[in-house]
C-alpha cells in the first residue's frame, strides 16, 4: 500500500467509527435514553412524590440531562406553550387547548399552625371555627390561584377569613406561619418535611383536597417526556400502595 493509500485507509476507518458512534447516539436520543429534558414545578411540589419521581427517573435514565426550575402556574403555562420547558408540574393543572394534563397526585389539605398556637390544645379543630384567625394565602398573584381555592373552601364552611396575609409563594407562606403571623391550609405532603416553628394538623370540615398534574404540549412527541410520565405514574402507584 502506498503512503497515500495508508493515510486514506486510516481516515476512512476514523470516519466510519464516527458515523457508527453518531448513529448509536442518535438512536439513544430517539429512544429517550440520552439528551435533555426541562421540568418546571410549583414550590409545594418539592414535598411528597416529586422528589421520588426525579430520583427514579435519574436512576433509570442517567444519560438524560434533567434541567429543573421552580415556577408558579402562570410562569409554567407561558414557558411550556413557548417551548421553554417540556413538562410543567402544576397545582392543580394548566388549562389551555394546546396543552395536555395528566393527574399525578390527589391529596387532602391540612392545617399548618405555629407551634405557639392555642389551637394545638384542642382535640378537634373545626375549620368553621377559624374565621377569626389570620389566614396566610398564596400566591398573591396572578389570580385566580390556590389562594382562591382556599377561600372557596372557607366559604363552603360559612365564612371568609377576616384577616388575610398574602404571600407570593409557598415557602414564604410557611415561613410566616413559623414566626406566628397566622395559619395556612396546605397540601398534606408538605408535612413530610419538618419545619421549625410549624406543626401540621388535620381538620374537620370541607376538604376537597388539592392535586398535582403533569402538563405538556400536545404536539410534543419527545420520548424523554413519555419516559418521565411513565416513571412518574409508576412511582405514584407504588407510593399509594405503601
Amino acid at each position: 500500500m502506498t503512503q497515500a493509500g495508508s493515510v486514506l485507509l486510516e481516515r476512512a476507518r476514523d470516519v466510519l467509527e464516527r458515523l457508527d458512534r453518531t448513529h448509536r447516539e442518535i438512536k439513544r436520543i430517539g429512544e429517550g435514553f440520552s439528551g435533555h429534558l426541562r421540568v418546571a414545578f410549583v414550590g409545594s411540589a418539592t414535598y411528597g412524590v416529586l422528589p421520588n419521581v426525579i430520583k427514579a427517573f435519574r436512576s433509570a435514565y442517567p444519560d438524560v440531562e434533567l434541567a429543573l426550575s421552580a415556577m408558579n402556574n402562570a410562569e409554567q403555562k407561558r414557558a411550556v406553550i413557548q417551548r421553554e420547558i417540556d413538562i410543567a408540574v402544576a397545582r392543580p393543572s394548566l388549562d389551555d387547548e394546546e396543552l395536555k394534563s395528566e393527574p399525578l397526585l390527589q391529596e387532602p389539605l391540612i392545617l399548618a399552625l405555629p407551634d405557639t398556637s392555642p389551637l394545638l390544645e384542642q382535640q378537634v379543630t373545626l375549620l368553621s371555627a377559624l374565621k377569626a384567625e389570620t389566614f396566610i394565602l398564596y400566591p398573591r398573584k396572578p389570580r385566580p390561584s390556590f389562594a382562591d381555592h382556599i377561600l372557596n373552601i372557607c366559604l363552603e364552611e360559612g365564612f371568609i377569613p377576616k384577616s388575610q396575609v398574602l404571600a407570593q409563594d409557598y415557602q414564604t407562606a410557611i415561613s410566616l406561619v413559623s414566626v406566628g403571623v397566622g395559619i395556612a391550609l396546605v397540601p398534606k405532603s408538605v408535612s413530610q418535611s419538618e419545619r421549625p416553628g410549624v406543626t401540621y394538623r388535620a381538620y374537620e370540615g370541607h376538604n376537597p383536597g388539592t392535586a398535582l398534574s403533569l402538563n405538556y404540549r400536545r404536539d410534543n412527541r419527545m420520548p424523554h417526556l413519555f419516559n418521565f410520565l411513565k416513571v412518574a405514574q409508576e412511582v405514584t402507584r407504588r407510593q399509594r400502595k405503601s
